[in-house]
């Protein structure tokens, strides 16, 4: 592979409030509405205190990417930092695994896209609303980065207002002490009854881990924007500092008091636990409701899925470590034959949800957190090179920088190593670490073999981005 021919760039075509919802809608989706379920069953009540271990290493991630993205707002984002900071290798490992990520997350989110229109359909094949999803999803990925921004921007406020909405009603069910079914008491004790708050102790809590990550897995997409923002110095830092806010009241708030509503020993992985929940509380057209939102953060997802791993292949075909094809855009600015790409990479999805539409769940989410620690882990160690290159050649202190640098960065790195290890440990996830490896020996063996010239060399960001139309 070697460095494509001038083509066409990216526009600039994100505002501020696009990247905001986008960064929030990247923390609100199926790992939150589906997935929370099995977190939930292997740690208890105490898979808060998961949530909010994972969520801290993640906001150093996320400070660590906002710091690169801010000094280089380019196409390709943390692929083409581990490129210019780590090396060629690492670039072309990193931007591969992420789409890699993005294709088996986009996998999981069709899959629960199934699961919850069969909360209404009970009887259609779950394969079928796959397929209609996938070619939906795709036709948006050709228009306008605009329109995806506009997109995200309503789909995001959605979700954010449905759980805004189920966090006070549920509060307010527990204040007023509402009549419900019989049988189901509702209140902040059924955190610590039932087994109490942490019924399988802290190895619950370790087991918890590969699911909490694979819930936070995308969030990195907020990077990837970078290229397109009309102005990534200012909404780039705002989207990131508000990580933290969002973890708290979309995470733990809301998993809090869905575990307060129904003891979480029932909770069970039929559907999202959202409308499991409310169905089982008897709520007149609540688990309706809480479906067709639910239906949106999964649409929202897989939506960014197609479009953040279009960017990243945009951006190593720019690099010469992908095929030239992938750096050609539309007249609309979107790198269409991509999106076609992942398009076909989702009809597996197809074929998966009809064999084993039981296990296919875990075992993609298990594989997506594999890629998902691994994309981190390489945005952390390209963030340390780069601190420490700068202060070798005494440059200006970044605009952004990692709070409580460099203990931070070194804290999140061992938690993430921790996380590849827990998914070695338990055999449910253990797959997950053979695929991830064997994934990895291929792109060393691909790079070796297919990469040339130009795509060897390592990244020049300083006049790289989108072109400023």
């Amino acid at each position: 592979m070697t460095n494509p021919p001038a083509s066409r760039g990216l526009t600039r075509g994100l505002s501020a409030r696009h990247i905001h919802f986008i960064a929030l809608g990247s923390a609100i989706g199926t790992g939150l509405f589906y997935g929370s379920a099995e977190a939930i069953q292997k740690a208890g009540p105490a898979v808060l205190l998961a949530y909010v271990v994972a969520g801290a290493a993640v906001f150093v991630v996320m400070r660590s990417l906002g710091e690169m993205a801010v000094r280089h707002p380019v196409p390709g984002s943390f692929g083409q930092y581990a490129s210019r900071y780590l090396g060629p290798l690492a670039g072309f490992i990193t931007g591969w695994t992420f789409a890699f990520e993005m294709a088996i997350v986009a996998l999981a989110d069709v899959t629960a896209f199934g699961v919850y229109l069969g909360f209404w359909f009970p009887d259609v094949p779950r394969w079928i609303w796959v397929l209609a999803i996938i070619f939906v999803i795709a036709g948006l990925n050709t228009m306008r980065v605009k329109v995806f921004g506009e997109l995200e921007f309503w789909l995001s406020l959605i979700k954010v207002v449905a759980i805004l909405a189920m966090i006070c009603g549920g509060i307010t069910l527990m204040v007023f002490g509402f009549h419900l079914q019989a049988e189901t008491a509702v209140g902040p004790q059924n955190l610590i009854q039932h087994g109490g708050f942490m019924p399988h102790g802290v190895g619950g809590i370790i087991a918890s881990l590969a699911v909490v990550v694979f819930a936070f897995g995308g969030i990195e997409t907020i990077g990837i924007t970078a290229g397109e923002a009309s102005d990534p110095g200012r909404s780039i830092p705002k989207a990131i500092n508000t990580v933290p806010l969002r973890i708290l009241l979309f995470y733990v708030g809301t998993l809090a008091v869905i575990m307060s509503l129904f003891p979480w020993d029932k909770i069970g992985s039929e559907g999202s636990p959202f409308v499991t929940i409310f169905a089982q509380l008897g709520i007149p057209a609540a688990p309706s409701i809480l479906n067709a939102v639910v239906i949106t953060a999964a649409v929202s997802a897989i939506n960014s899925d197609i479009f953040s791993a279009g960017r990243m292949l945009f951006g190593l075909a720019h690099q010469g470590q992908a095929p030239r094809a992938f750096a050609q855009v539309s007249a609309n600015g979107v790198p269409l034959l991509t999106a076609a790409i992942m398009g076909c990479t989702l009809l597996v999805g197809v074929v998966l949800n009809a064999v084993i539409p039981e296990r296919i769940f875990l075992v993609i989410a298990s594989i997506a957190s594999f890629a998902t620690v691994w994309v981190w882990i390489m945005i952390l160690l390209a963030h340390i090179a780069m601190k420490r290159e700068l202060a070798r050649e005494g440059a200006a202190p970044s605009a952004f920088p990692v709070p409580w640098w460099p203990v931070a960065s070194h804290a999140a790195l061992a938690f993430m190593v921790l996380v590849l290890v827990v998914l070695g440990f338990f055999e449910d996830t253990r797959t997950a670490l053979y695929v991830g490896a064997a994934w990895i020996v291929l792109l060393v063996i691909a790079y070796r073999v297919w990469v040339k010239g130009d795509g060897r060399q390592r990244a020049g960001l300083d006049g790289a981005g989108a072109d400023a139309r």
